[in-house]
């Protein structure tokens, strides 16, 4: 499995994470592929700094060494990494930008499940921007200023707007051309229509830091192509 590398110096390796495979090896089976395990035969010694979904892709960063590591996470932990992600969710948002500051608390009774508690949640704040607003569905940049689990996922839920494909915390339904085209027709070769996107539409577009020494860290992970042909297709037929 080759990854492609976003970012490479004598203190972190950024790479672009495809959807579906796990950022480190699920405790329960250590056979299942990982980016962390993956990149271990090309960095040796590599130390995870934090997780994305294994359904979302995008920037993953690591640390090559452990002061590194120390530096990294700590300004994760002060906030002084500049984060965004891209999404596709359903429907339009009821503003073109704003703010989501529901606190977030793992939900009692599903495990691995988040959710909004007023009282007992901690505070999570979202800051989006609608980029391209198709009415069915939506194009959306989001910004993260703290980085609770599922936290993007479970904002855009929360305030109406699930993202696609998200079967945590949303509708599971793919999107089809058919969907978007009006008088769509199969074409006579093909059997039955393939989805245009069947996967959580969730991408960790940038990450950006201030090294120790002063350094500016900053990589962008291009748009999957399956993100890419939604907006395509939608700039085609819905506008």
């Amino acid at each position: 499995m080759k990854l492609e590398v976003l970012w490479n110096d004598n203190d972190y390796v950024i790479i672009n994470k495809p959807s579906g495979l796990l950022s480190i090896s699920d405790r329960f089976d250590a056979t299942i592929p990982s980016a962390y395990h993956e990149l271990l035969k090309q960095f040796p010694g590599l130390l995870v700094t934090h997780r994305i979904d294994r359904d979302t892709s995008g920037c993953l960063s690591f640390a090559k060494h452990p002061q590194a590591h120390q530096f990294l996470n700590r300004l994760l932990e002060q906030r002084k990494v500049h984060k965004v992600y891209h999404a596709w969710v359903h429907g339009s948002l009821a503003t073109p930008s704003g703010f989501i500051k529901d606190p977030i608390m793992e939900h009692p009774a599903k495990n691995g499940k988040m959710m909004v508690h007023q009282k007992q949640g901690k505070e999570a704040i979202t800051e989006y921007q609608v980029l391209e607003d198709f009415g069915k569905f939506s194009y959306v940049a989001c910004t993260l200023h703290t980085g609770r689990t599922h936290q993007i996922r479970l904002h855009l839920s929360n305030i109406g707007n699930p993202i696609i494909g998200d079967a945590m915390y949303g509708l599971t339904n793919p999107v089809f051309v058919s969907s978007l085209k009006r008088n769509y027709h199969l074409s006579k070769l093909a059997e039955e229509e393939k989805p245009l996107l069947n996967r959580l539409a969730l991408h960790a577009f940038s990450f950006s830091f201030q090294k120790e020494d002063g350094t500016q860290v900053s990589a962008e992970a291009p748009l999957p192509k399956d993100m890419q042909a939604m907006l395509k297709q939608c700039l085609k037929w819905m506008r």
